[in-house]
């Protein structure tokens, strides 16, 4: 029996392969008791494949795993929790219908004479919320929580279970910027404690900022590990991809042409509070522009999206598609109009999980002649053009167009959706976190190709948390805070630390029914707002 004390983990020369890939081939990864080590790569690169095995998801086709210098053989879930190994995966593991705490407990219930008790639970669930700062409601239902608080969930539920090998894969995926500072404190205060974290991020700025180590991976293989400090993003993104990376986006002016989208005082309740969200939303997206809906999550941009989309209806208002009036038309309809549209939620409204790749690929576009002829499906045709697509926006599989979504990782997800809607003939691109959880070299194609979109007279909404991606893409940016446009900005002309506040309620504007600044923003207090016909540098008393 070999031991080494020093490592809490070793990880030596795993290898995992899956019909026609080898996800992991021959890794090899350290990590320091009290260690924040970063685990970098492309999408498909392997990294949740190899922190699958240590938790017991996967088996290792070779290598060998061990902990505090012992080797362990970790054959399920349940052996990496009873070896105090916890990890919050990239897509939450959690039951919609039951509570936070149910959620949290469930496996490692409390009982009495059969009777599970949860007094105790809860107890201590409240003592490590107040202790890192995760506070969340833990009688509601998780269907009824954000995806922010789905995560601290998912992060109170390793550490009720006194985990101290923490996995992150992909932790801050689905944040806002102030959750991602949040948890960036959180693991740090954990990694103080002793606690040892392994960290999956695209996120170069996130990693240099947080981890003490980094290893990269590329196509399955150890490209190195460095110690961050050593280091610096440049580098980094070249391990990953190896090439240099361009961290700016390259851009023409705006060309401006016809309306293509018009929407007029549109209001919105949200299905499940049938409170107001969206409250008289007026503006207007150009052909051969950008314009980014910016604002820190919770704000209304989801219902807004939902609405415009078709997925919610619209209560109150009007949006008029390349001059017809869409209000009450079907999502088929403002398809067949000219919206594509990449979701927030991949996996709820994007995909269908177990279909395959081909089949996803032309989900909107089965009816085309090219891929239908009189009701009898044209197979070749779709493989080709799935093949094709697969090639343009780098969509890495296993078995090709024949292989099925739900085993892909979550980039990968992501490109097949941005490929399917950029492709298909479209007026309007409608872009929810385009780039979530794409590497840095994805990110930067899938930019390149939406200025391309809207160089070729495409008319773009785009709707980002990553100011840096708004202040990249956008020709035009308007701010929603509490449902309502409160300011509208040149990119060009304003600062991040502007947008802030903003999108923080201190300050706003008057903007007219096009989505343009009437003026320079007013202080206001949060239970006032600028009506119509009121001077917008007045300030509101």
């Amino acid at each position: 029996m070999e031991e080494n004390p020093q490592y809490v983990i070793e990880m030596r020369n795993i290898v995992k392969e899956f019909p026609g890939i080898k996800a992991n081939d021959n890794i090899t990864l350290k990590l320091k008791k009290g260690e924040i080590h970063a685990l970098l790569g492309e999408n498909g690169a392997g990294k949740s494949t190899l922190m699958s095995v240590l938790f017991g998801l996967y088996q290792p086709d070779g290598g060998s795993i061990y902990k505090d210098g012992v080797e362990v053989h970790i054959k399920s879930p349940n052996d990496a929790t009873a070896l105090h190994i916890g990890m919050v995966h990239q897509h939450f593991k959690l039951v919609e219908c039951f509570s936070v705490l149910d959620n949290i407990i469930l496996g490692d219930e409390d009982s009495r004479f059969g009777w599970i008790t949860k007094k105790k639970a809860k107890a201590k669930c409240e003592e490590l919320m107040e202790k890192y700062g995760l506070e969340v409601d833990l009688d509601r239902k998780v269907s009824d929580i954000s995806v922010g608080m789905q995560q601290r969930a998912e992060i109170l539920k390793m550490l009720y279970r006194d985990n101290d090998i923490l996995i992150f894969d992909e932790p801050t995926a689905v944040l806002t910027p102030q959750e991602i500072e949040n948890l960036m404190v959180t693991m740090k205060n954990m990694a103080k404690e002793g606690k040892s974290i392994l960290f999956i991020s695209h996120k170069l700025n996130e990693i240099m900022d947080v981890s003490d180590t980094c290893t990269v991976l590329r196509k399955g293989k150890l490209v190195g590990t460095v110690k961050t400090k050593d280091t610096n993003s440049e580098k980094l993104a070249e391990m990953m991809v190896g090439h240099e990376v361009s961290f700016t986006v390259e851009k023409n002016e705006a060309k401006p042409g016809n309306a293509v989208l018009e929407v007029s005082d549109v209001s919105v309740k949200d299905p499940l509070t049938r409170k107001e969200t969206v409250k008289d939303v007026s503006f207007k997206v150009f052909s051969g522009e950008i314009l980014c809906i910016a604002g820190i999550e919770g704000n209304g941009q989801t219902q807004l999206i939902n609405a415009l989309t078709g997925i919610d209806r619209i209560q109150k208002g009007k949006m008029i598609l390349n001059g017809n009036d869409v209000t009450r038309k079907n999502i088929y309809t403002r398809i067949k109009e000219g919206m594509s549209h990449i979701p927030e939620d991949r996996q709820k409204y994007g995909l269908v999980l177990d279909y395959n790749v081909e089949q996803n690929m032309v989900i909107e576009q089965y009816r085309d002649k090219r891929f239908s002829n009189h009701g009898w499906i044209r197979f070749g045709a779709r493989k080709k053009y799935s093949d094709e697509m697969i090639g343009v926006y780098d969509v890495r599989t296993s078995q090709g167009s024949k292989t099925v979504t739900r085993s892909m990782s979550g980039g990968n997800q992501q490109k097949l959706i941005i490929g399917r809607e950029m492709d298909k003939k479209h007026s309007l691109l409608v872009a929810v976190q385009p780039t979530r959880g794409l590497d840095v070299g994805a990110v930067s194609d899938i930019h390149s190709k939406i200025v391309a979109d809207r160089d070729k007279g495409a008319a773009v909404l785009l709707i980002s948390l990553e100011l840096d991606e708004v202040m990249n893409l956008a020709d035009r940016i308007l701010v929603m805070y509490e449902g309502e446009i409160v300011g509208s900005f040149n990119p060009k002309t304003t600062t991040v630390s502007e947008l802030g506040l903003y999108m923080a309620g201190a300050k706003r504007m008057a903007v007219d029914a096009d989505g343009n600044s009437l003026g320079e923003g007013a202080l206001f207090h949060k239970n006032n707002s600028i009506k119509k016909g009121e001077t917008a540098n007045e300030e509101i008393k």
